[in-house]
């Protein structure tokens, strides 16, 4: 999800849900207490140089159990992030804390803004030899697997 497709989300909501990938919905008191720009700039174990960006939203949860935000309050705070972050097309990385900050890629399913995992990954993996990924056979398909065929030449 983008900056440009939150813009477009919100005003066509009464309420801000978010959902966290078990399923669980944030308590409806939430706070957006960032709207910020993250640039990482690094070199990956193969050597290569790389930058990445990506629009932040720190989520954050306090006792004030009466607090709601708005869809067009936080469609204003968006907004007068504009100049910050300079590029609609930005990704969205969401942090929530949970036993330790959590980070988060974020969709929007028609109702709901969904925290999605994110994962690690080596970016050279030619470089540290790791290996391509096998494709799977289901046991059903290798029946009828030409190589296991009557003179497929596999036995």
């Amino acid at each position: 999800m983008t900056i440009s497709d939150i813009k477009a989300a919100l005003p066509k909501l009464t309420a801000i849900n978010f959902r966290l990938p078990d399923g669980t919905y944030l308590p409806a008191h939430f706070h957006v207490t960032e709207v910020g720009l993250v640039s990482k700039h690094f070199v990956d174990c193969g050597g290569t140089e790389r930058r990445e960006a990506a629009a932040n939203f720190q989520l954050w949860e306090a006792g004030d159990y009466d607090h709601r935000l708005a869809p067009q309050k936080f469609l204003r705070i968006l907004e007068l992030s504009d100049k910050l972050l300079g590029d609609e097309n930005l990704p969205i990385e969401v942090e929530y804390q949970q036993a330790t900050i959590g980070k988060f890629g974020l969709e929007f399913d028609g109702t709901d803004f969904v925290l999605t995992p994110k994962q690690t990954a080596c970016l050279a993996q030619d470089a540290c030899g790791i290996p391509a990924a096998h494709q799977l056979i289901a046991l059903p398909q290798l029946a009828t697997a030409a190589c296991c065929a009557p003179g497929g030449g596999c036995c």
